[in-house]
């Protein structure tokens, strides 16, 4: 064998932490010398150690008490795998120890790892770190030097002891006691910075309010800065007097604490209280609960406050809100929420007039690192409980089966296994019942862990008492086993470990419960949770929940689950066991995420998620993280409200589609979705308001949406809505909302204003138009992407290329070829698996290289000597702009896909004609995650 060397860096399912399990698993042993091992690390690998130990692998591992850095737990943890030997470099002021190697030894070789990263999560997983891995023969000078120097350190290092993991132990506990340094570092209000999130927003809401907006939302989760973050706007924003509106005492004390901190009154701003029992009302910056300002609100004037925040604003569609909030003339009102549920009467979308300055779900927060990472670990369940057979909303069937004792002891010896952050356990159990939390918590106190239960029918009080115990690092309880009422809005941010006791059928209340244990909290640095995955029908439900709306088809979803979700950012792990990984990718294959009963199945999960209201508004599915993507319900029928009639068996809903006009209104806004140009549903958002819109309103208007707005695509949107790109067939069974007069003005329709004049149809209408306003500001914010209006790795069709061009022939003309032109813009639409039964293509040999690079065949026609071989070929010579779309397959369960925009490539080598085959080189090098998505088979 010849010596062999690699980069090994974090990016995507390209780790550390990948390349020591997948080493680990295939050495005869092993030897690490690391400076600092922390739980955090440690955890990550404790499955492939188990994994050795079973094997008969040996491995000697040396760390140090260097900085004190290394964790007494995680060394204590080491000691319990009888196949390890462990021993400690002590060091002391004048010898620091800062290796990181790692050995594997094989039958006829040696693989040597080397570089900077530790035994810690982010070392392994998320830092920037540099290793370089050395294949080498095991007579080498290299191996032999690397030995030689490791067996010198295991004889400088000591045996770890009970004696010395003790006074190691005692020490690291005592250290804050025996500095004389302060453990916090000096902050003034000065010093204190905007994460990435709060200076998204507060960059956000300064633009909404250029635009003469005046009032504005915040969507994040509990924990990830939302009132820092107000807080810093209204530092900016420097209102005279401040009304901060809340629905709890103990937040509205919290919110006080955070101002004065950043504000605090040196800068001339008294804050103060206004409560039942407290009345500052002379403050600056005042400070409330709902119930007492609705009571005394007249005591002020309705322009008193020129900053309103209303904090929980989805509780701001109540009467009560909706009294004090319309009475008040604040100059900005700012909502801030973490889910912006509706109420029966409007959406809190409305009530900001559907203007959004920031929107974090789980995976933003993962990468903005305003959450703790987790460590997700699906482990299967016992064989005596089998869920095959039965129905997962059946409560008191699935309750029944979960509650054998055999399964009270496989978890506690799982939770012992894989342990937790920090020294005491603070536990929440996911249960499917009251029935099963009062059996899950008598077994565990049975069992010595003080446990106890919790449920909507225990009083707020008994909560709270019970959450405080939980929360008190010298009350013994460990555990709180509960059903349904720490899915959301509840914080307790100490919780360190999660368990999943209940069969997953919702990926709304899955990310909702991991959510509860996410928070920052000091001495917690990631989340356990340990999931104990059944054998019942939607188990893959749970894999749709991990990997959350990004997944791009089935194959994508297949390709998550197993690279073990290698897309989740940061240092959060995701790691099943083969049988649960196997029974997911089974589920997954065998389901079709087209068909109606598939469809059906989602709607009415979610529909039970909402206690059993009909969600009848596309905009209710942007309320919760995880909800069902209500697009795939569109694409099944003409609109949603077909789709809801047709579930339902509404002949109410049906009726209203019986205007013909109303019917094609709606298909038309529907079937756009998602859109990829917002411009469009502003200007005809526009249009629902006024009669005529000009070029000049219209630019301003879509300014508050996209950095900059060119005439010519605003001018094309006017063409668009006036169906000059639609053939006869389209034009016969399309629905006209304006008339472009070819130069500046476009008026709305006799027949769109008849609609709107109806309640009913005007509701709906608008709900598509908001929606697909609200979703383009998700997932594209603010960014100009110039002509074409392409996002990289963005989904997109033939035609939505015609569209985003500026196209102006008949768009449907974009089809059915893998290069389509508009100009110098040359559009390639790549398949890289090849159908034989329908794909023409079928010799083409388009493929990646690499990440930079990627082989494309012309069509079969295409010579060199002609204009469309010498465009592509000298194309950044002749000003020739590449456009790379790429999808793996044509169809997924008898549905076209999508492609995915890669970027634009040049032309760096060429050879053959009819068909011409290049080398592109990309523009940018497509993400490892993507990459493994296209050339992963799974």
């Amino acid at each position: 064998m010849t010596d062999d060397q690699k980069l090994i860096i974090n990016e995507g399912p390209v780790n550390m932490l990948n390349e020591l399990v997948s080493s680990m698993r295939t050495c005869k042993s092993f030897y690490f010398s690391v400076a600092f091992i922390n739980f955090s690390g440690l955890q990550l690998l404790l499955e492939p150690l188990q994994e050795a130990k079973e094997r008969g692998i040996k491995g000697r591992i040396i760390t140090s008490t260097y900085l004190n850095f290394t964790e007494p737990k995680a060394l204590h943890k080491i000691k319990e795998f009888d196949h390890l030997d462990l021993k400690i470099f002590v060091t002391d002021k004048e010898i620091g120890f800062h290796t990181k190697v790692y050995i594997f030894e094989y039958d006829d070789y040696y693989k040597v790892i080397i570089g900077s990263s530790n035994l810690t999560q982010s070392a392994l997983k998320s830092n920037i770190e540099w290793n370089v891995e050395i294949i080498s023969k095991p007579n080498g000078d290299f191996i032999e030097n690397v030995r030689h120097e490791f067996d010198r350190l295991w004889q400088d290092s000591r045996e770890a002891s009970e004696n010395l993991l003790k006074e190691y132990a005692d020490f690291i506990r005592d250290l804050p006691k025996k500095e004389d340094t302060p453990t916090l570092i000096f902050e003034r209000e000065d010093y204190i910075t905007p994460n990435r999130m709060q200076k998204r927003a507060r960059e956000n809401l300064e633009r909404i309010r250029s635009y003469g907006e005046d009032r504005a939302l915040v969507i994040a989760a509990t924990g990830t800065g939302k009132t820092y973050m107000s807080a810093f706007d209204v530092k900016e924003f420097e209102p005279k007097r401040l009304l901060f509106l809340v629905h709890r005492g103990e937040i509205m004390r919290k919110a006080m604490e955070t101002f004065q901190h950043l504000i605090p009154n040196n800068k001339d701003k008294q804050c103060g209280l206004f409560t039942g029992t407290e009345k500052n009302i002379e403050a600056d910056y005042l400070f409330a609960t709902i119930q007492t300002v609705k009571g005394h609100y007249h005591r002020f004037r309705p322009d008193e406050f020129d900053y309103i925040i209303v904090d929980e604003a989805h509780h701001a569609a109540a009467q009560t809100y909706r009294e004090v909030m319309n009475y008040f003339k604040p100059k900005f009102m700012l909502g801030m929420t973490a889910t912006p549920e509706r109420s029966d009467s409007q959406s809190v979308f409305e009530l900001f007039d559907h203007n959004v300055a920031v929107e974090v779900r789980l995976h933003e927060a993962l990468d903005d690192e305003l959450i703790i990472p987790f460590h997700y670990f699906g482990i299967t369940d016992i064989d005596a409980v089998d869920l095959s057979d039965v129905d997962i909303d059946d409560i008191e069937e699935v309750t029944k089966r979960l509650k054998v004792h055999e399964r009270v002891d496989y978890i506690i010896e799982q939770m012992l296994f894989y342990g937790h952050d920090g020294e005491l356990r603070k536990c929440l159990g996911f249960c499917a019942s009251i029935e099963h939390a009062k059996y899950m918590t008598d077994e565990f106190n049975h069992r010595g862990i003080l446990s106890t239960h919790l449920s909507g029918s225990d009083s707020a009080e008994v909560r709270e008492q019970t959450m405080n115990r939980l929360e008190d690092d010298k009350d013994p309880l460990e555990v709180i086993f509960t059903v349904d009422i720490f899915n959301e809005g509840v914080d307790l941010p100490s919780v360190n470990q999660v368990l999943m006791l209940r069969p997953t059928n919702s990926p709304i209340i899955f990310i909702q419960q991991l959510g509860r244990g996410l928070r920052r909290h000091e001495g917690k640095s990631f989340l356990t949770v340990l999931d104990f995955i059944g054998n019942h029908k939607r188990t893959f439900l749970i894999a749709i929940a991990l990997n959350g709306s990004r997944f791009y088809d089935k194959e994508s979803l297949k390709v998550a689950v197993s690279t073990d979700f290698a897309n989740i950012p940061g240092s959060t792990h995701i790691q099943m066991d083969e049988i649960s990984k196997e029974r997911i990718l089974s589920q997954i294959d065998q389901e079709n995420f087209n068909s109606m009963k598939y469809l059906r199945e989602a709607y009415l999960e979610f529909k039970q998620f909402l206690n059993g209201k009909t969600p009848h508004y596309l905009v209710d599915y942007l309320t919760y993280d995880g909800a069902p993507d209500p697009v795939a319900f569109i694409s099944k029928k003409n609109h949603y409200l077909d789709f809801v009639a047709t579930v339902e068996k509404d002949d109410q809903l049906k009726g209203l589609c019986i205007d013909e006009e109303f019917d094609k209104a709606l298909k038309d806004l529907s079937k756009r979705l998602p859109i990829k140009r917002i411009h469009d549903f502003v200007v005809i958002r526009m249009l629902f308001e006024q009669d005529i819109v000009t070029l000049n309103e219209a630019t301003k208007e879509i300014e508050k949406y996209i950095q900059t707005v060119y005439r010519d695509t605003v001018i094309h949107v006017f063409e668009a809505i006036n169906h000059d790109f639609f053939d006869h067939v389209k034009k016969k069974h399309a629905f006209k909302m304006a008339e472009f007069d070819g130069v500046s003005t476009l008026t709305r329709t006799a027949s769109l204003a008849r609609l709107l004049q109806h309640e009913a149809y005007r509701k709906y209408l608008e709900d598509a138009l908001f929606y697909g306003i609200l979703r383009y500001e998700r997932e594209f914010q603010t960014i100009d992407y110039g002509i074409p209006h392409f996002k990289l790795y963005e989904q997109y069709q033939m035609v939505d290329a015609a569209i985003l061009s500026n196209y102006r022939k008949t768009h449907s003309a974009f089809r059915g070829s893998g290069l389509l032109k508009n100009g110098k813009d040359f559009f390639l639409f790549i398949d890289l698996h090849k159908e034989a039964d329908i794909d023409e293509r079928i010799n083409y040999k388009d493929q990646f290289i690499d990440r930079r690079y990627f082989q494309w065949q012309s069509q079969n026609a295409t010579k060199q000597i002609s204009d469309t071989g010498q465009d592509i070929i000298y194309n950044e010579k002749r000003g020739v702009h590449l456009h790379l779309f790429v999808r793996k397959y044509r169809k997924i369960d008898a549905k076209t896909e999508p492609y995915i925009y890669i970027g634009k490539g040049h032309t760096v080598e060429y050879s053959g004609e009819q068909p011409i085959t290049t080398i592109l080189r990309l523009e940018h090098e497509v993400p490892q995650n993507l990459y493994v998505e296209f050339t992963e088979k799974v």
